[in-house]
């Protein structure tokens, strides 16, 4: 069955204003989502993430922020909505996973209120229906008495009961976007494996495209189906899960994985990436941006204006320095 494509972010700019200047955050992204599908957004904090996320939500103040690029949903271009046309699509037809629970929940209201909030905005169900829906969508995600939460404050919850009350909230409309913004974070080994656990059931359930964001790379070899690799705003490597494993190309991808603990590696040293994301004010606007972090590979190695390469089919890779790179220790490559 062929998959339907559900979103298409095309040249997407998001620029913070400091001191009276615009800095690119998120600097001309092109993804596509189709249905089913679990694409995931790694990289280190601060790398923009988060704001493609925001952007494609239509969360930010304008004042600060501009905005510039396509977001295409059913035809339309989302970055053109105002507020109004936006909410009866957010929350309803896309839905956000938000990472921090706690601070997401109202803690003055119950949390069978805070469900039944999006089926009052994009649904024409009556109270009793909602009340009965909300307590549906609890037993859904995994909450053993629905009745009880229902009735509940957000603080009389664990960690990872106000996470799947989220997932909840994100699923009462049924949408065909979901957005899971490091979902796991704060929850411990076990919670985790059982929020993707449910978050790979439901996608089945109602055949939406994920959006996941997430630093933990387990949690990508995971869930994903696809990966979209970010370094300083902008997308470095987009390849298949199995693929990008198997075959990691960019020297920043290569490095991610060289940073993650292995169980046949006890005793030796953990693999570090020299320096920093460098900081929206301090952006280099021409080269490679992931340069100054792999000093020993020559600059010659490096494209001027670096674009996406695809080197096989749906593998595509930024720069040419993946062609000899290499890391201190290891052969140079011929």
């Amino acid at each position: 069955m062929e998959k339907k494509k559900l979103l298409e972010i095309k040249d997407l700019h998001t620029a913070f204003r400091i001191d009276g200047e615009y800095y690119d955050a998120v600097d001309g992204v092109d993804l596509d989502l189709y249905s089913d599908e679990v694409l995931a957004i790694v990289g280190e904090s601060g790398c923009g993430k988060s704001t493609i996320a925001t952007t494609v939500m239509g969360l930010h103040n304008m004042v600060y922020t501009k905005v510039s690029g396509e977001v295409i949903y059913n035809g339309e271009n989302l970055l053109t909505y105002d507020e109004k046309k936006f909410t009866e699509i957010r929350g309803g037809e896309i839905g956000m996973i938000f990472q921090d629970p706690l601070a997401s929940l109202n803690p003055l209201h119950r949390i069978g209120e805070q469900i039944e909030e999006a089926l009052i905005y994009h649904t024409k169900l009556n109270k009793e229906e909602r009340k009965k829906k909300a307590i549906e969508l609890l037993d859904k995600v995994g909450i053993e008495n629905p009745e009880r939460c229902y009735r509940q404050f957000p603080h009389e919850l664990s960690g990872g009961m106000r996470q799947r009350v989220i997932i909840a909230i994100a699923l009462s409309c049924n949408p065909n976007v979901l957005i899971a913004d490091e979902p796991t974070t704060a929850l411990d080994v076990t919670i985790q494996a059982q929020i993707l656990d449910l978050i790979n059931k439901l996608r089945k359930e109602i055949n939406a495209g994920i959006i996941l964001i997430t630093h933990d790379l387990g949690v990508v070899a995971q869930t994903a189906d696809r990966v979209a690799v970010m370094y300083a705003g902008q997308l470095v490597e987009i390849a298949p899960v199995e693929e990008l494993f198997n075959n990691p190309l960019h020297p920043y991808t290569r490095s991610l994985l060289n940073s993650v603990p292995q169980d046949d590696a006890v005793g030796e040293d953990l693999h570090v990436i020299q320096g920093m994301v460098p900081s929206l004010k301090n952006m280099p606007k021409t080269g490679c941006r992931f340069s100054s972090r792999i000093p020993w590979i020559p600059a010659e190695a490096h494209e001027e204006d670096p674009v996406l390469h695809e080197v096989s089919e749906g593998h595509f890779v930024r720069c040419t320095c993946y062609k000899t790179f290499y890391f201190p220790g290891e052969e140079v490559k011929e």
